[in-house]
Parts: C-alpha cells; sequence; structure tokens
C-alpha cells in the first residue's frame, strides 16, 4: 500500500533523517504541530484506519522506548519486552489489534534514536537475557523502504551478549541485513499462514513461499529465525493447509537455525468485531466457535483449541523435535495437554524461551 502523504512533527523537522526519508518518499508533506492536527485531517475520512495506513507521521516519542508487553491476564506470558520504534502498519491484516488500539490509528516513525539507543545500552547493562523486538506495535521491517533502522539497531545488538533482538514481518524487506555485522544477536522472525488466510484476511502481505524465500536468504546470511503461527484461524480444510505450510517450512529452513516457533490461535477484545465487520466484510473469521476467555477476548472453544493444537505440535514434531514451542497467551491446561508439560515445571515460559535464545544466540548471563 503505498503512502499518499507525509505529515513532519514541527520539533524534527529539520533533523538530517527527515530529509533523506522526504527524498526517499516523493510525495507531498505537511509540517504540523503537533499529533492531533494529524489526527482531526485523518477522522475527517470515511475509512480514518485506511486514511492512517497511508499518512507517515515523523516525530519523537515521548514516553519509554523499551516497555514490557502487554500480555493478558489468566494466561502464560513470554516475558518479551517491546522495543517503540514507531507505530501501525501500511498492511491490512482484517485480525490486527492495532485497529483498535490506536483513535484513529496512523502510521508513525519516532526520529530521537539517540533516547532509544540509550534506553537499550541500559538494558545491554544489565545481568540478565532481554529479549526485545520491535513488532509489537508495528511490523519490524516496514521501515526499511524509507529507513535505516535495521542498519542502526543490529550492529548495537551484536556488541553486547546479554540481549537479543527479534524483528518479525509478513515482508521480504531483508535486503537491508545481508551485509551487517550481526554477531546472531538477531533473531529474524516471520509470522506464517495458510495460502487461504493470507489471500483472504492478509492485505498487501508478501505470500507465504516468498516469505520463506526470505527467511531462507536469513538462514544462508547466519541469522538465527523464528516463526509465528498467530493467529492461526480454523475453517473447513484449515488442517490440511496448515500441515502443508509446516511442510514448506521445513523444506526451506533447517529446524536448527530455528529459535522458536510460537502458536496462537484467533482471539479479538469485542470492540474490534465491528471494525472487521466494516473494513472486511467479505471476511468470516469473526463467526466461528467463539466463547470469551477469561480476559474477555473472544476465543474458540477450549476443546477445539486443545484438539487443533495438538494436530500442529505433532506436526512440528514429527520434523523438527528439537525446536521449542510455545504457546502464545494460553493457560496451564492448554500446555498439558497438548505437549504434557507446563512451563512452571521448566522454570517458566520465560525462563524456557531465554535458554533457547542463549543456545542459539550464544548470550551470556550473570
Amino acid at each position: 500500500m503505498a503512502l499518499k502523504h507525509l505529515y513532519i512533527h514541527k520539533d524534527v523537522a529539520h533533523q538530517p533523517l527527515v530529509e533523506v526519508i522526504k527524498t526517499r518518499l516523493t510525495i507531498p508533506f505537511t509540517i504540523v504541530d503537533d499529533a492531533q492536527q494529524v489526527y482531526q485531517i485523518l477522522s475527517t475520512g470515511d475509512d480514518p484506519i485506511g486514511g492512517g495506513k497511508k499518512s507517515l507521521f515523523l516525530t519523537r516519542n515521548k514516553g519509554a522506548f523499551i516497555r514490557s508487553c502487554p500480555g493478558t491476564s489468566h494466561y502464560q506470558c513470554c516475558g518479551y519486552k517491546i522495543l517503540h520504534i514507531g507505530t501501525f502498519c501500511p498492511m491490512d491484516c482484517s485480525y490486527c489489534i492495532l485497529q483498535a488500539y490506536f483513535h484513529p490509528p496512523i502510521l508513525q516513525y519516532f526520529l530521537n534514536h539517540t533516547a532509544l539507543l540509550a534506553e537499550l545500552r541500559q538494558v545491554f547493562a544489565r545481568p540478565e537475557i532481554s529479549r526485545i523486538g520491535t513488532g509489537e506495535f508495528t511490523d519490524s521491517l516496514i521501515w526499511e523502504l524509507w529507513t535505516d533502522t535495521v542498519s542502526y539497531l543490529v550492529p548495537e545488538f551484536a556488541n553486547q551478549s546479554r540481549a537479543i533482538l527479534e524483528l518479525k514481518t509478513k515482508t521480504i524487506a531483508v535486503d537491508a541485513l545481508a551485509d551487517l555485522k550481526h554477531n546472531q544477536k538477531t533473531v529474524i522472525a516471520w509470522s506464517l499462514n495458510t495460502e487461504s488466510v493470507i489471500k483472504s484476511e492478509e492485505r498487501a502481505t508478501a505470500p507465504l513461499a516468498a516469505r520463506l524465500q526470505a527467511a531462507a536468504k536469513c538462514q544462508l546470511w547466519g541469522y538465527p529465525l523464528a516463526f509465528h503461527f498467530d493467529p492461526i484461524v480454523l475453517y473447513p480444510g484449515c488442517e490440511s493447509d496448515y500441515q502443508q505450510v509446516i511442510q514448506s517450512l521445513f523444506n526451506s529452513i533447517a529446524p536448527e537455525s530455528i529459535v522458536w516457533i510460537s502458536l496462537g490461535m484467533f482471539r479479538f477484545m469485542p470492540a474490534l468485531k465491528p471494525i472487521i465487520q466494516m473494513r472486511f466484510p467479505q471476511s468470516k473469521i469473526i463467526y466461528g466457535e467463539f466463547v470469551p476467555g477469561l480476559d474477555g477476548k473472544m476465543r474458540y472453544f477450549k476443546p477445539l483449541r486443545i484438539k487443533f493444537y495438538q494436530q500442529i505440535v505433532s506436526w512440528i514434531k514429527d520434523m523438527a523435535p528439537d525446536v521449542q514451542v510455545y504457546f502464545c497467551m494460553e493457560d496451564d491446561e492448554i500446555w498439558q495437554k497438548t505437549i504434557g508439560i507446563t512451563p512452571g515445571e521448566l522454570g517458566g515460559l520465560a525462563a524456557m524461551l531465554d535458554r533457547s535464545a542463549a543456545r542459539h544466540c550464544n548470550l551470556i548471563a550473570d
């Protein structure tokens, strides 16, 4: 989805990176006094969410750059930390929770990189392992079309041994990674889904085969990899489709290159339902067998989740028995009935993932 307009906060208008981005985009731009001015402009359209995806706002982050993953109550959280480089995404997935987070949503990129790096170095100085990612409030690699984000972040992580950077994406924008010194401290991760879900629910994203080809490139460049089956969507014939995705994954990628694979069934806040109905009227994703979860989100009926998780875990383990598989936001019953253990028996989910990161990325904790 091509950008149509660039908004620049007056406080950053004279930064050198602004000129670089303006040159790369070659689209109209407006200097604004504050974010509210941009929000008012976008709110006048019929589809503020779509308008926010076609506009880029360059500004400063006034809060913390490193935040704990918000997680959700009553379910196992992985202890992930968010590196807040920007917000939103020009791709357009029907199920994207960001549609309901920002009012109106807008594609923002934060330019105060000196403050960001200062926070990162404080984390690097801590004795424990940290898993940090940029893919919670945005896609990690969309910015490579207009900025040089990975070119300064990847080398920064390469020069320390207590943290990893996870770059999660649905794109194939990996060329900037080819010649960077990474020292295995950056994990390149893809969200994977079936061809049916990608075509019907993930507008403007890369096809499955292209994602796996990009992953194979990164494997050749020595990067550790990760894959996220989230959201898993149940529909007639989905079992064979997801099995084929897993077959394609391991036809392209060596299991020893994979730091972890996460699994998460489609779930959504009730506030997201009318947004999907309005913006994606052909989507059937919200009409499954859902019940309210303990966190207030609508979730597939638990027996359906357990049955499908058992299948997908078995397919993965048949091809890669040693790969770390984990569930995103599920409870101990799901873990016990699908994998046969609970995270608590192994020191907790965060500790499990820390150990896998240490093995694949040569991390050292005091």
